[in-house]
């Protein structure tokens, strides 16, 4: 390591103010930065808000994400493994690409009983989309760094990170390579960058996949990265099932996702793999989706790590779950003949789809949330109502956390407004001298 402390320091007069490379500096600092901790310290007046600095928070949040990838490559694999023994137990030919190829090429066969075999095949998914969006979205954090003349923060490690947990394990590499730098592009930069966004990056870069390219991102043909192999998600089962009459309500949920089955096609065979889903496995995450969102289990970890380093807002989470109980008692209420989502309970809704991965991680995002503690709870239960709204009452769009969040994000500024007028109104009422 030495050797390496001494090529930086003979090289850095280069990219010092003068030198050849200078216009590059953000290049050179953001690798020094990245490999040594800097020894400069502030002079003069400080204004100094918190103990940690932004380095050591972006890496706490990465640190929590790891279960939630690591579990994310698990699961991926075994639903894979899980699809490609039905299809082959019936002598179904599967047109397996180049992701299964390499996973026979180290040695493995398709058996969702070995956790390592399971393991290797999610990451084979789950690396290269990684890999894009870092590389990708990187090197547009690194050009607009050199144009403007600022340092290369750590902001994107965890927007590289949290986005590819977002997305499906078949998702195209070239639309994470678009969806990522139309994210940081248009999110953040054009904002002035990071702590200037008013918006969640990684789910903006969502967001243009989701209405640019639905057919990649949404559906029953995406979750499950075998070719030919289809099954919606419990909430898209939900959102087309049949309205339960209200005695039947308390055992619909479990009725119909007990009973989902995915299906499977050839040019030689199909049929259909019974694939139960309880309340246990959703909760655990052996179920389809996207790579991150399936286990609340691991999401709740990444909560406690977060709230015990003091970067993820309690606030915010609490409130958004007070949020999804309201609207859910109310929405449990109405009697729909047509609309089945009516009549799904709470503790369902907090284990079905990106609700958990998206309050604990991304409602969360210090930079867009409300920062005031009134706010917090305004904007957090802002969120959960609008989940269940929009998965209950847009039966074509199930998953709600998204957008519930994006438009958290654009009233957060407005919500806080108001909570601080309201603040300047109580004190001048305390004080008031006339």
């Amino acid at each position: 390591m030495q050797a390496l402390r001494e090529i930086l320091d003979k090289v850095h007069p280069h990219f010092a103010k003068g030198g050849l490379l200078e216009k590059a500096y953000p290049v050179y600092e953001s690798i020094d930065t990245f490999l040594y901790t800097p020894g400069e310290t502030t002079k003069g007046l400080t204004h100094v808000r918190d103990a940690i600095d932004l380095k050591r928070m972006m890496i706490t949040v990465v640190l929590a994400l790891v279960p939630v990838a690591l579990f994310g490559m698990w699961n991926v694999g075994y639903q894979a493994n899980l699809a490609l023994e039905a299809m082959e137990s019936v002598e179904v030919a599967v047109a397996q690409d180049w992701h299964h190829q390499f996973h026979h090429f180290l040695g493995f066969e398709n058996d969702s009983s070995d956790h390592l075999n399971n393991f290797i095949l999610g990451a084979i998914f789950f690396i290269p989309i990684y890999g894009v969006c870092m590389f990708v979205g990187g090197h547009v954090e690194m050009v607009f760094s050199v144009i403007r003349g600022h340092e290369i923060n750590e902001g994107f490690l965890v927007t590289g990170l949290l986005f590819p947990l977002t997305l499906p394990a078949s998702i195209p590499l070239w639309q994470v390579a678009v969806g990522i730098a139309f994210g940081v592009i248009v999110a953040k930069e054009v904002f002035g960058g990071t702590g200037r966004n008013f918006l969640n990056v990684a789910l903006t870069a969502r967001a243009y996949l989701y209405f640019a390219h639905a057919g990649d991102i949404s559906g029953d043909k995406v979750w499950t990265a075998v070719d030919g192999f289809s099954g919606a998600t419990p909430l898209g089962a939900l959102a087309t099932a049949k309205a339960p009459a209200v005695a039947d309500r308390p055992e619909f949920v479990d009725a119909t996702l007990g009973g989902l089955q995915h299906a499977f096609s050839s040019t030689t065979a199909s049929g259909d793999v019974a694939a139960p889903v309880t309340w246990m496995n959703s909760f655990l995450g052996t179920i389809q989706g996207c790579v991150g969102e399936t286990s609340a289990l691991l999401c709740i970890v990444g909560a406690l790590i977060l709230i015990a380093a003091g970067i993820g807002s309690w606030r915010i989470m609490a409130s958004v779950i007070l949020g999804v109980f309201a609207t859910t008692l109310i929405m449990n209420q109405v009697e729909s003949d047509t609309n089945a989502m009516f009549a799904v309970p709470f503790h369902w809704h907090m284990v079905l789809g990106g609700l958990a991965f998206g309050l604990v991680f991304m409602a969360t995002d210090p930079v867009s949330a409300s920062m005031t503690n009134t706010g917090k709870w305004l904007y957090g239960f802002l969120i959960g109502l609008m989940t269940v709204l929009i998965r209950v009452a847009n039966p074509a769009f199930p998953e709600g956390v998204m957008l519930a969040i994006l438009f958290g994000n654009v009233f957060a500024p407005l919500i806080d407004y108001f909570v601080m007028q309201a603040n300047i109104r109580r004190r001048t009422a305390r004080y008031a001298t006339t």
